[in-house]
């Protein structure tokens, strides 16, 4: 059955939020928002575009970093609300230079940074 992307549910804005995924190793990367255009747009190139909220444009994730994401497989929930891009990363995925964005753990109520950004070479 064909996929159409008008048939995801966006919340007020028209955005869906998108989990990245690195299809070697299973480990979250980060998410960042959708549209519909973006959505059509990642299927249609392969490279992960996301809508920056800040900039209000689309982000081809790696575009200036060279940090791309391939896409490998676009996965959505049960409710229709939410994404997984199960992707190729080059290179780290947080724009803070460390290969994931999910780098602080809260455990018994204390924040750890649990590691740095990725060495330069």
């Amino acid at each position: 059955m064909p996929f159409d992307p008008a048939t995801l549910v966006y919340d007020d804005r028209g955005l869906i939020p998108c989990v990245a995924q690195d299809s070697a190793t299973g480990q979250v990367l980060m998410m960042a928002w959708m549209n519909a255009e973006s959505v059509a747009r990642t299927l249609e190139t392969g490279r992960v575009t996301y809508w920056s909220r800040s900039r209000q444009a689309f982000w081809v994730k790696g575009e200036s970093s060279g940090h791309v994401q391939e896409l490998l497989d676009l996965r959505v929930d049960c409710d229709r609300d939410c994404l997984l891009a199960v992707v190729r990363q080059t290179g780290p995925a947080c724009h803070t230079n460390r290969r994931v964005c999910f780098y602080t753990s809260v455990t018994g109520g204390e924040e750890t940074e649990l590691m740095g950004p990725v060495a330069s070479s």
